[in-house]
């Protein structure tokens, strides 16, 4: 039996959704195999992600019950004043600092943690 690829892509043109749909199962049990995406493709392409970054966004996620510590810290790192560090440390989670080197973003983190603020480094 000779192989004709033309008439099976005619034959797919014609099929239904559903009718698609069981020949992807078919196929899947009588060869064993799966139409998913392989996993391993997806954590190739990824991969640059594992790489040492050199510029973190600083997030305040929580304020806590200290607000006013809070927002005099923001001020203090941001240089912003009382009315803008207040909307930052009200419409938490926000960016305190972005584009920072990672000692710069430590340095932030521990501030604002030690005044009771939960902060995330991106």
């Amino acid at each position: 039996m000779a192989f004709d690829k033309d008439s099976i892509i005619a034959s797919l043109k014609e099929a239904s959704i559903s009718d698609l749909s069981d020949l992807v199962k078919a196929i899947e049990d009588e060869f064993d195999v799966s139409a998913a995406a392989p996993v391993a493709a997806a954590g190739a392409a990824g991969g640059d992600a594992g790489a040492a970054k050199d510029s973190f966004t600083v997030e305040l996620t929580e304020v806590g019950s200290a607000k006013v510590k809070v927002i005099k810290a923001v001020r203090e790192i941001t240089g912003l004043g009382l009315k803008d560090a207040k909307g930052l440390v009200d419409d938490a989670p926000s960016a305190i600092k972005e584009d920072a080197k990672e000692d710069e973003a430590n340095d932030i983190k521990a501030k604002l943690e030690e005044v009771g603020a939960s902060v995330t480094l991106k």
